[in-house]
């Protein structure tokens, strides 16, 4: 499908000619004295979550500019096209699905005709997709009831590890006790080794991730944990080990006799409402994971169904275009208050850097402008005693993005308040600013943040979070005319790394770079 790019349409130059006369000198505190309806107009309810957008730099016109851009550039076009299972990854001729994971099986829309014509170019997909989750859910319902296995292990690396890693710990209130879940992702062996020390073979059951079951990390950690599990005389591989991969004669080989596949049309970043969630499902039970993807498969249908000026997905992304792109912002904050919440960061860097850190359009022509920003953060109030610094009195503009629940998890007395008030005041104090004239003490103010709130953090909640982000990521990927679902740039460093590793035994240097090479006879 031919779409227009966004420096091609007549929207693109007109929000140049805005920015220059009035937002690139945006004045939030005046912003609100203006427009008393500013808070209502620039948030907003979708499923789950609630988004408070009136602290960023952007008014109704600019707003509306964006807006125009959007359908101007086919997002809507190109959003229906993935949602019709279209083959929108052009580089791998592959369609993008990963929304099919979560939608409700084909026996639900036994009465909708309409939803029936829409799905039914998927309908065979959609199948698949159920028929491998009813077992996977099984497969974890026979684990959580085994006494015997207390240690689970997940190996994998990338999707197959920050997903399951980020909603498992998301989730600690939801999981079931007498479990304890290990995440093994480096290929430096400490990481592997400090986990198996807390392990005893008879109780540990290991998780292969790995889609082809060749990820050099992976198979490295994969064959050590094996190595040590029969050192410790462990007995039956086949029990206590199972792969999440669709090369199911290699796990075989491997011994393993237990698997669960995912598809081409999934990819690793949008992985874990896939086989690749086994590990969450092992946390919250079969339940607990169906209800993580009926809040996913919510924020799908407001994204796929509501209009683009209260859609939130789209929101967001044309706000992340309007920053890039004018702003000139190259980075993003994003500041969860929830312990919980910690390793959600490190989640959405891959979501949305992999996503969008392309330098071609989809066509393979270069890009004459910025696309995705640098995505950082730590939980608060962890952050606010680190980097806010920077965020406050710095040189740079940084947009952050809080993300907090009304309802904490615990029952600890005043916890919860402090935290809240925490958030509440670091987003107002990054706004207003305040005045000093020794200098040390001056907050210049009106720097921009969103505020994402969430009633509690349950599975649903967070399933609908997540799918916020992925849409959003596919708003400004759409907008900026890239492939936001391939990701090419990992690969370079892989084929030289099966180069550089014998030659870290052999001493060779033929070839290399002068660097490259003397650091490879210091390493010797």
């Amino acid at each position: 499908m031919s779409r227009l790019r966004c420096d091609q349409t007549p929207a693109w130059a007109e929000l140049h000619a805005l920015f220059e006369a009035s937002g690139k000198n945006f004045d939030l505190k005046a912003a609100f004295a203006d427009d008393p309806q500013r808070f209502s107009c620039f948030s907003q309810d979708a499923p789950h979550v609630f988004a408070d957008l009136s602290k960023n730099l952007i008014d109704g016109e600019a707003e509306a500019l964006l807006l125009a851009l959007a359908r101007q550039c086919g997002l809507e076009q190109h959003r229906d096209a993935m949602f019709a299972g279209e083959r929108i990854n052009s580089t791998e001729q592959r369609a993008v699905m990963h929304f099919l994971l979560r939608n409700p099986p084909l026996a639900q829309y036994e009465r909708d005709k309409v939803a029936i014509k829409r799905i039914a170019s998927v309908s065979a997909e959609l199948a698949q997709t159920h028929a491998t989750l009813d077992a996977m859910l099984a497969y974890a319902e026979q684990v959580r009831a085994d006494d015997a296995i207390t240690d689970i292990v997940n190996i994998g690396i990338g999707g197959s590890d920050l997903g399951p890693q980020m909603a498992v710990l998301a989730l600690c209130e939801f999981a079931m006790p007498g479990k304890r879940f290990h995440f093994v992702s480096n290929v430096d062996g400490q990481e592997l080794a400090s986990v198996l020390a807390q392990c005893r073979p008879q109780n540990t059951l290991f998780l292969i991730a790995s889609k082809t079951f060749t990820t050099t990390e992976t198979m490295t950690n994969a064959h050590s944990a094996r190595a040590w599990f029969e050192a410790q005389g462990g007995q039956n591989i086949g029990r206590h080990f199972a792969a999440l991969t669709t090369h199911v004669d290699a796990a075989h080989a491997f011994g393993i006799t237990t698997t669960f596949g995912f598809w081409d049309w999934v990819g690793g970043r949008y992985s874990l409402w896939s086989a690749i969630g086994l590990p969450i499902a092992l946390a919250i039970g079969a339940a607990g994971f169906r209800e993580f993807l009926a809040g996913a498969h919510a924020m799908d249908e407001h994204f796929r169904t509501t209009e683009l000026a209260r859609n939130l997905p789209v929101r967001l992304g044309l706000l992340d275009v309007w920053y890039r792109n004018f702003h000139g912002f190259g980075s993003r904050s994003i500041a969860p208050y929830s312990s919980a919440l910690r390793r959600f960061p490190a989640y959405l860097q891959q979501l949305e850097m992999e996503s969008n850190g392309k330098r071609v359009d989809s066509g393979g022509k270069a890009l004459p402008f910025d696309t995705s920003p640098v995505l950082w953060g730590e939980p608060g109030t962890n952050g606010q005693h680190a980097y806010f610094q920077m965020l406050h009195q710095g040189t740079t503009v940084v947009p952050v993005e809080f993300v907090a629940l009304k309802h904490a998890a615990h029952a600890l007395p005043g916890h919860h308040d402090k935290l809240l008030a925490n958030v509440l005041a670091q987003a107002q104090a990054l706004m207003q600013g305040k005045a000093d004239a020794g200098g040390h003490r001056h907050f210049p103010g009106n720097r921009p943040s969103t505020f994402l709130l969430l009633e509690r953090l349950t599975p649903a909640s967070l399933g609908a979070l997540i799918a916020l982000q992925e849409h959003r990521v596919f708003v400004s990927g759409a907008v900026w005319g890239i492939n936001s679902f391939d990701q090419w740039g990992v690969e370079l460093g892989k084929v030289l790394a099966k180069d550089i590793e014998p030659r870290l035994q052999n001493g060779d240097v033929s070839g290399l770079d002068g660097s490259t090479a003397g650091l490879l006879q210091r390493l010797r």
